[in-house]
């Protein structure tokens, strides 16, 4: 067994045996970044049922995080259940995209924590709720004031509504620190098929380096992992999906070979969208710096 796994051994052993439950006093160091997967369509945690999407519990500095909610509500509650995890006592939420698995469960965290702030991506007419300068749209003086928007006195701001409309939102369309050493970056993809789409990537600076959340990398695991660098370079461990599902071998080796070449990526712990193929490359390239991440399963990064 490596060293890597023999920590997520240990750490999965004492979650499990009960010694440890989300918001108790636990042995594991504060200033340590601890994730459990709390969504995914792999693992084998009794008890959970593996659907796609995904949601992982990120704590931190004594903060408690859930990032992203998973496909449905009823089995976010399920596996939070299967996991001691009271989802009631976490102190924010992040979304980090608009896609249905990722923000299905959100209901759930709504009927036990409602008025938990939730930092989600800021975008036009967004399902998070939006706000937009009333000069976005062309206005013409010459029509009577009951053909006119407004009566031709438009609002300054005009404010948009969300899909949950009593949910506590702080729209976030720039790089963001939330709490000391938690960050947020934003970048929008452009890609084909999730063109302009406004993602959210969880940043967390400890003493080894950084920890990094992603949930689909919809803007590409390359630039999240560049624009995260300017917080700090050393780049000690990345969780989540990759989006390398469908993507074809030749792509996943080049970006593959980035993040273990030119990032200098310490550990990997891929989940959701990276792919089977990409979990393979991943696999052989880092070795026993590849951390297994299945639904249940509770990461500690390593010390150096």
């Amino acid at each position: 067994m490596t060293t890597t796994s023999f920590l997520i051994a240990v750490v999965s052993a004492v979650l499990a045996s009960g010694c440890y439950a989300s918001g108790a006093d636990t042995t594991v160091d504060p200033a340590k970044a601890l994730i459990t997967v709390l969504y995914d369509a792999f693992g084998q945690t009794p008890g959970m049922q593996k659907d796609w999407g995904y949601a992982a519990l990120v704590e931190y500095g004594g903060k408690r995080i859930l990032f992203d909610t998973g496909n449905n509500p009823d089995i976010l509650a399920q596996n939070a259940k299967a996991r001691r995890i009271d989802l009631a006592k976490v102190d924010f939420v992040v979304m980090s995209h608009r896609h249905g698995d990722h923000m299905g469960g959100l209901g759930y965290v709504l009927s036990i924590n409602p008025k938990v702030p939730i930092y989600a991506p800021k975008e036009g007419f967004g399902v998070y709720g939006s706000d937009l300068p009333s000069t976005f749209y062309r206005k013409d003086p010459s029509l009577p004031a009951e053909q006119r928007y407004y009566g031709g006195a438009p609002p300054e701001i005009m404010r948009f509504g969300s899909a949950w409309p009593s949910a506590n939102f702080q729209l976030i369309d720039k790089n963001t620190e939330i709490a000391p050493n938690i960050h947020l970056i934003a970048l929008v993809s452009d890609k084909p098929g999730t063109l302009e789409m406004r993602e959210l990537s969880l940043i967390i600076n400890t003493s080894e380096g950084l920890v990094i959340v992603v949930g689909c990398s919809h803007p590409g695991i390359d630039r999240i992992v560049e624009s995260a660098a300017a917080i700090n370079p050393r780049i000690h461990f990345i969780a989540g999906g990759f989006h390398l599902v469908v993507t074809p071998d030749p792509d996943i080796e080049k970006t593959v070979t980035a993040l273990h070449g030119r990032f200098r990526v310490e550990y990997v712990a891929p989940g959701h969208c990276t792919g089977e193929p990409a979990f393979a490359a991943l696999r052989k390239t880092f070795g026993d710096h590849y951390v297994y991440a299945g639904l249940g399963t509770t990461l500690l990064p390593p010390n150096k």
